[in-house]
């Protein structure tokens, strides 16, 4: 499982600081600042310091255009929820927020990595489905 606080720890140039910022979780400044929203669940805290690790890496300084955004947030997805993970999740759980939870994501980032699931891996997930109950 991707671990974005391990991640964090290997960039010793890289500060992380707990600030107040209206209505955003968390932001950087693409080299070596992340400020997060204190007032997150461990969950949202996780995912969020995912994503602005993904900022750093692309070195994204500033306000992002919405295409750059949106590969931010699928690359996010693809790092926290792997298909393995997922397919294992997807056995046994009842509900999507069933899915999340086994996945320690939010049910936004998991709706996220539906959303650009290959066909292949689509093709793993519905026969991981319909195996669902008939282990053979």
């Amino acid at each position: 499982m991707f671990d974005p606080w391990r991640v964090l720890a290997t960039l010793p140039h890289v500060e992380l600081v707990w600030a107040p910022l209206r209505g955003r979780l968390g932001q950087s400044n693409g080299h070596d600042k992340i400020w997060l929203e204190p007032d997150q669940y461990e969950v949202e805290q996780r995912c969020t310091l995912a994503h602005e690790l993904v900022h750093m890496e692309r070195g994204d300084k500033h306000a992002c255009d919405p295409a750059v955004e949106k590969a931010v947030v699928e690359e996010t997805a693809r790092r926290l929820i792997s298909m393995p993970d997922l397919i294992v999740a997807w056995q046994w759980a009842s509900s999507l927020h069933d899915v999340a939870d086994e996945l320690h994501v939010t049910e936004d980032v998991l709706m996220d990595r539906l959303g650009v699931l290959t066909e292949r891996e689509q093709a793993r997930l519905a026969d991981a489905v319909l195996r669902r109950g008939n282990p053979a």
